[in-house]
């Protein structure tokens, strides 16, 4: 199974670079595995796609503005993107950097609002480990100087706005370096108006990790291996779902982190448990769902772990064909992008 089986040619004009104008006005794509039909219309419409019964699963996350821009005492020009706090009593943070000169152990960089920093030993490449000292609050701190690290096809520096439009409706936990975007989509109200259709709406957390932007390197996909991002799964979530797989009722994930997630908590009787851990699960075609029945999603990049987990859903051929037509139909593309139903 090589990379080049999950490739497709994307006109840049189709990738968003703005959210649309409501959360609910983006496009709907549905395709229906055992039909293998494809279908069109606008995201509320998603509604009527469930039945009584179903449950949804979504992935509380929230995006944290993990994008800090600095300089060092030498006055060049720092950037770092925070990806996970170490363990301990101080702000040690593993970084991926980015400066004119690669930043060395003991390199001091200093941020507004008064944040240092310290380069340690340890890291490699553009991944640093630094320690942030300030008087104030570091959380706090990152709320007001920090920026949200859009992805690097969305081409423009972060609104104030993007502060509302990149966290879905019901992000809670901190902790992730990009959104689960499928969420994007709903409000308050789509979710009622399911909640009143008798669909069951339960959370739980995959903090989404750098992994998100890292590209394949392997020929051979079966040699790739994936970043590990840390999970939630609540008591109450996982009796939901192990409710639902005994009565027979559709379980679908609201995004890939929500899928790899149900997919990864999973026990050899196909039951989920409750806990917390680390994901590093790689879903490609071949693999077999014991959860997941279907999936809310958006357009991802070719080459992707994200197209070839939606592959491993609902087939490779059938999901190129749905993107050869999206393209076609001039869907938007990518996070701030349209949606995807695979049921």
């Amino acid at each position: 199974m090589q990379l080049t089986d999950f490739d497709y040619t994307l006109p840049d004009a189709l990738i968003a670079q703005h959210p649309a104008e409501s959360r609910d006005a983006s496009r709907l794509m549905c395709l229906e595995r055992q039909a293998q039909k494809i279908s069109c219309g606008l995201f509320p419409e998603i509604v009527d796609s469930f039945v009584a019964g179903d449950l949804l699963v979504v992935n509380d996350t929230r995006v944290r503005p993990a994008r800090l821009l600095g300089m060092k005492e030498t006055g060049g020009q720092v950037e770092l993107l925070l990806l996970r706090r170490l363990p301990g009593e101080t702000e040690d943070w593993t970084c991926l950097s980015r400066s004119s000169r690669p930043l060395r152990a003991g390199t001091a960089l200093e941020f507004a609002r008064g944040l240092r920093a310290d380069i340690l030993p340890g890291g490699e490449g553009q991944q640093k480990v630094v320690r942030f000292r300030s008087d104030a609050d570091f959380e706090t701190l990152l709320e007001e100087i920090g920026h949200l690290p859009l992805p690097p096809y969305i081409r423009r520096e972060d609104y104030r706005a993007d502060r509302e439009r990149y966290q879905t409706v019901f992000a809670r936990n901190i902790g992730a370096v990009a959104a689960p975007t499928a969420g994007l989509h709903f409000t308050a109200t789509l979710l009622q108006q399911l909640r009143d259709k008798g669909v069951e709406i339960v959370p739980l957390t995959l903090h989404v990790g750098i992994g998100t932007f890292l590209p394949v390197r392997v020929d051979d996909i079966r040699e790739h291996r994936m970043h590990g991002e840390l999970f939630d799964v609540p008591e109450e979530t996982a009796a939901a779902v192990n409710l639902a797989r005994q009565q027979g009722r559709r379980v679908i994930a609201l995004g890939t982190t929500a899928a790899r997630t149900l997919e990864t908590a999973v026990d050899d009787q196909g039951r989920l448990i409750a806990g917390s851990g680390e994901s590093e699960i790689f879903i490609f075609p071949g693999f077999r769902f014991q959860i997941v029945d279907g999936l809310v999603t958006n357009f991802h990049l070719p080459k992707s772990t994200l197209l070839m987990l939606v592959s491993a859903l609902a087939g490779r051929d059938f999901v190129l064909e749905a993107y050869r037509r999206a393209i076609a139909e001039r869907f938007r593309f990518f996070s701030y992008g349209d949606c995807m139903l695979i049921i």
